[in-house]
């Protein structure tokens, strides 16, 4: 009897292992076909190949055979714990593509502001006062920032014309505090830095502000396309407004497997549209990433389909998943940060990567060969996320990548390009170029009161960007 129940035991394991692998592998086959990146007839061999070894698999486990019964069994709990890592992946992919798709809102930070040598800690310690700020009308993000402030003290608006007048009242004593964005404060740290070493900061509110929609979709598959790759210089949320530190048009021909990589420098004198005035194009991320684009769009006079938006935290976890990237320095020099970068190949992780591509007072030509390097730099990227090895770090720079960056290419549009390039196997030309230009000094409209440091074009190097562009594009 004893012998009787053992046997039956045994074939019911071997029946209910034959039930949770064909389950396992249907999951597998469903996500797959859900993720929907791979072309349909490689989808018609996998699901051929899973359910012929499945047959295999379960036959042996089914066997009357003790040997094939025993093989069975090791064959499906390796198939079971590859197809578990593979659910793994999958899930991962179908998280990370979530992220794709038009996000519809900025975040600002306004900061109340005031003289350093105060005795004022606290928001609660100016109540009454007068705080002077920008005007509201301008700025949307500011009216709501304002209003939060409201909801804390009481106190008398005086609205005055740009950052230096609202400098040169706190500092006369004539307010008691000032409103400023995060990245405001930021061009003050960078034009004038005594200035900005007399500030310090009592209280901080964040504000979500709607964009309109940006770019204008194609076939990616079929039609080429322009990718504008923003790099903001802030840590934490890249939804944040914020200076755009690299600013690079990214031209893409699905057909040719061209890829054009135009590198403007972050000082450009540019037209803002929105505003009808100039300001370097830096500047230009202030007030959104939609600014930014309508700003390259009217210098190159192209049209920007999508955008990436990352900072200084994406680039560090991108590159540390992918366990580092190889780059070709055209110089020998020591950064800001102390890393010392060698003329030709050198190895780097997230940290001196980040430091490779920020520096700029190393070189005589400053912003010029700093745009080289973030050249480089994405080169390296793009190579290194097309490479075979990307499998192992899969996982690592999935997560690294949730939450780090924002674009308006959605799932759907990745997905199908992916799934081209899987079906085609081609290798891409990449080439890269940087615009050029003479130093100078002009006003700007984010700073209107004193002639800052900007990069006038040249107008043949804006002329052969563009045509080398319309090459790209055509």
């Amino acid at each position: 009897m004893g012998k009787m129940r053992t046997k039956k035991n045994k074939i019911n394991f071997f029946k209910y292992m034959s039930i949770f692998l064909s389950i396992v592998s249907i999951i597998v086959l469903l996500l797959i076909y859900f993720i929907n990146v791979l072309p349909l007839e490689y989808f018609i061999v996998l699901f051929a190949l899973i359910l012929l070894i499945d047959i295999i698999v379960i036959m042996l486990l089914l066997s009357k055979s003790k040997i094939k019964n025993v093989f069975g069994t090791i064959l499906s709990l390796i198939l079971i714990i590859i197809m578990i890592f593979g659910i793994t992946y999958e899930l991962n992919t179908i998280d990370f593509l979530k992220q794709f798709g038009f996000n519809s809102y900025k975040t600002e930070k306004y900061n109340v502001v005031v003289l350093k040598e105060s005795e004022y800690t606290d928001i609660a310690d100016i109540n009454n006062f007068k705080i002077g700020h920008l005007n509201q009308d301008d700025y949307s993000g500011l009216k709501e920032g304002i209003k939060k402030i409201e909801a804390k003290i009481t106190f008398q608006s005086v609205e005055l014309e740009d950052i230096t007048n609202l400098l040169n009242e706190l500092i006369d004593k004539n307010v008691e505090a000032i409103i400023l964005e995060d990245a405001q404060l930021e061009i003050i740290e960078e034009e004038n830095y005594e200035e900005y070493e007399q500030l310090k900061i009592i209280y901080s509110v964040e504000v979500e502000i709607e964009i309109p929609k940006i770019g204008e979709s194609v076939d990616v598959t079929k039609y080429p396309f322009n990718i504008f790759v923003s790099g903001i210089d802030t840590y934490g949320s890249v939804t944040k407004s914020s200076r755009s530190d690299v600013n690079i048009l990214v031209s893409i021909n699905p057909s040719t497997h061209k890829i054009l990589l135009t590198n403007i420098p972050r000082d450009y004198y540019v037209l803002l549209p929105e505003f009808n005035a100039y300001d370097k194009l830096t500047h230009a991320g202030i007030y959104g990433i939609e600014t930014s684009i309508s700003a390259v769009e009217e210098l190159l006079d192209t049209k920007i389909n999508y955008y990436v938006k990352v900072n200084f935290t994406s680039l560090i976890d991108i590159v540390d998943a992918l366990g580092g990237i190889t780059i070709n320095s055209k110089y020998d020099f020591v950064s800001k940060d102390g890393y010392h970068y060698t003329k030709g190949e050198n190895y780097l992780n997230g940290k001196e990567t980040l430091s490779f591509v920020r520096e700029r007072k190393a070189f005589a030509l400053g912003d010029r060969v700093r745009g080289e390097n973030q050249e480089i730099v994405l080169e390296a990227l793009i190579n290194k996320a097309m490479s075979p090895k990307i499998i192992i770090q899969y996982n690592d720079l999935l997560n690294a990548l949730s939450n780090k960056f924002v674009t308006n290419i959605t799932n759907e549009e990745m997905t199908k390009f992916i799934k081209k390039q899987i079906e085609e196997v081609n290798s891409w030309d990449i080439e890269s170029i940087s615009l050029d230009g003479t130093d100078s000094y002009e006003y700007t409209y984010s700073y209107k009161s004193s002639k800052l440091y900007v990069m006038q074009s040249y107008k043949e190097s804006v002329t052969n960007a563009k045509n080398q562009i319309a090459n790209i594009l055509q």
